[in-house]
């Protein structure tokens, strides 16, 4: 059985903390990988604690496209895509782009966009409207793209499940799908679904966003046109430019950052700090973020200002702002883009509360899954908010705002409960209007009426959700001294990075702490900064953001300076120039 960590059975947080669980030959791989690779061993512990073995760590550090891209081939219909694509450009054909209103569908829409132009090809896009037009391909709005001129529609994050808006464009336009939501249904009958969750794809790729997609469209239809001949005369666009967008939209739609999703992170990231897309330059400068970027700058900084526009105000603007190419135009819309997110998190704020409520009543009645509604809800932000509420009770959560009889709603769900394949079953019962979605998150729609009877389907379909403890176990990957958390250990776990999921990043308890010196930092003092002194000597920076009154902000303030046991992550923090070791605090216990 695993033991806690140092005893803690009950942090200041309410949490379990529990020994991050090692195959029995851990020791030895981390061992090996150490020795090989000239590592400090307990970063070859980590290595193994994650799976990685002696002959794929080299590949796990420096992850590359070289080592890990597969053959786009092997995803269902990619063939076919990639051919119907090469027709559009060798014929000049005009094509209709259908993105989602999130960050995977813009990026996905941005990359393809920037591709047939690069090759020649125009394009007319498209992205819908949350409120008036919901989500995924609807008639209307596919019509005006043939309409204007459009013989090959491509849509992009959505799709998969809808025939019944395809329907009227047959012998009028083809149509190509790039998504990655699970359905139960039969691709419908279109050129083309990529999709590496259908029911009938052998491909593996099935932790792909639709933007790594569409990445690997690129590669295959490049491919398809060098074999052609058709860069005889002419240079073949570098795909490896738009690997920003690949990186941005992978970890904002929360994919596991392992196999090819980290090297297409880890690579993206790089293209990322050359802030060579205008617009992505303009969204890092509006929102101060400073280099080095990782998943952090991309899932807290850039995603939700090019969400923002999709939620609460006009859903293009995230895919104008990707594709421009002005300077001056570009930060303008990331202006536009961080003004509506302020707006946003006040439309957020005003919900949280009452949503918050709801959810602790229903979790103390032993609900499995948290649903929650509002008549005065704002459906741009019920995913945030199913978030926020995901994570207060750890298990899954869902957030509906009703008008007019209709609920539409978002949830968000916890590692090893699957809410998008619960959701779809849903659907098939007759429940829902629409619905469909990932693992880790899900939408739906649904008569107000029904809500209850949805409550209880999902409450019987994840019952493994009601044994959850109340706040969620903290997986601790091992004990470190004050005076051995320094710049140099920092340096060698930062290259276990992109952290996200799949890949999560270390976390160490520094045993018997103490705060000999404590301040509030930012506007509202939200941000507390320490220094730490171990028993045993040294001296340590550490910050604890989000600290508000909790009682693990009380405690660092203490006066009396008590023993701690302070468990978080160690960085090598860069500022003005500098690089220094820091300890990022996320929960603690009293020693």
């Amino acid at each position: 059985m695993n033991e806690a960590v140092l005893g803690v059975g009950r942090s200041l947080s309410g949490r379990r903390w529990l020994w991050h669980e090692t195959a029995e030959e851990g020791e030895r791989v981390g061992l090996g990988i150490a020795q090989r690779l000239g590592l400090p061993e307990i970063v070859g512990r980590l290595l193994a604690t994650r799976g990685v073995g002696i002959e794929a760590a080299a590949d796990f550090l420096d992850p590359t496209l070289r080592a890990l891209l597969p053959d786009p081939s092997g995803l269902a219909d990619m063939d076919r895509a990639a051919e119907r694509l090469a027709a559009a450009v060798r014929g000049g054909e005009t094509v209709g782009v259908f993105g989602d209103y999130d960050v995977d569908g813009g990026c996905a829409a941005a990359l393809l966009i920037g591709l047939l132009r690069a090759l020649g090809c125009p394009t007319l896009s498209h992205i819908p409207d949350r409120l008036s037009e919901g989500y995924g391909p609807n008639a209307p709005a596919l019509a005006r793209l043939v309409a204007d001129g459009a013989r090959l529609i491509v849509c992009f994050d959505c799709g998969t499940a809808a025939a019944a808006a395809f329907a009227p464009l047959a012998g009028r336009a083809d149509i190509l799908v790039f998504d990655h939501h699970k359905t139960e249904q039969p691709p419908p009958p279109i050129v083309a679904t990529v999709n590496p969750n259908r029911l009938d794809d052998r491909s593996g790729l099935n932790g792909l966003c639709a933007t790594g997609v569409v990445f690997l469209a690129g590669v295959a239809l490049l491919r398809v046109l060098r074999r052609e001949g058709f860069f005889a005369a002419r240079a073949a666009p570098d795909l490896r430019d738009s690997l920003d967008l690949v990186a941005l939209a992978t970890v904002c739609d929360v994919m596991p950052l392992s196999g090819l999703n980290r090297a297409l992170v880890a690579q993206g990231l790089k293209v990322l700090a050359r802030r060579a897309r205008p617009g992505i330059a303009a969204l890092l400068e509006v929102a101060q973020a400073r280099a080095p970027f990782d998943s952090f700058t991309c899932g807290y900084a850039l995603g939700p200002r090019i969400n923002a526009g999709g939620r609460i105000a006009e859903a293009g603007l995230g895919l104008e702002l990707l594709l421009s190419e002005e300077v001056t135009a570009a930060q303008a819309l990331a202006a536009r883009l961080d003004h509506v997110n302020r707006q946003r998190q006040q439309v957020e704020s005003g919900m949280l509360e009452a949503a918050m409520q709801a959810a602790a009543a229903q979790a103390a009645a032993g609900h499995a899954v948290l649903l929650v509604s509002g008549a005065a809800w704002h459906p741009g932000v019920v995913g945030i908010v199913a978030g926020r509420i995901k994570e207060r009770f750890s298990r899954p959560a869902c957030v509906a705002a009703v008008a007019e009889g209709v609920a539409k709603g978002s949830g968000r769900s916890v590692p090893g409960l699957d809410l998008g394949a619960a959701v779809i079953a849903a659907q098939a019962h007759g429940l829902l209007t629409t619905g469909g979605g990932h693992a880790m998150a899900a939408g739906f729609a649904l008569p107000e009426t029904a809500l209850e009877a949805f409550h209880a389907f999902l409450d019987a379909r994840l019952i493994a959700a009601a044994a959850l403890p109340p706040a969620p176990d903290l997986l601790v990957d091992g004990t470190l001294a004050v005076a051995a958390a320094g710049l140099d250990l920092a340096g060698h776990l930062a290259r276990l990075a992109p952290f996200g999921p799949a890949n999560a990043e270390p976390v160490f308890v520094l045993a018997r702490a103490r705060v000999v010196r404590a301040e509030r930092l930012g506007r509202e003092g939200n941000t507390l900064r320490c220094i730490l002194a171990g028993e045993g000597g040294g001296r340590l920076k550490a910050l604890l953001f989000r600290a508000n009154d909790s009682r693990l902000a009380a405690a660092l303030e203490d006066r009396a300076a008590p023993p701690l046991h302070l468990a978080g992550q160690l960085r090598a923090e860069h500022w003005n120039g500098s690089v220094s070791a820091s300890f990022n605090v996320i929960d603690g216990a009293l020693s």
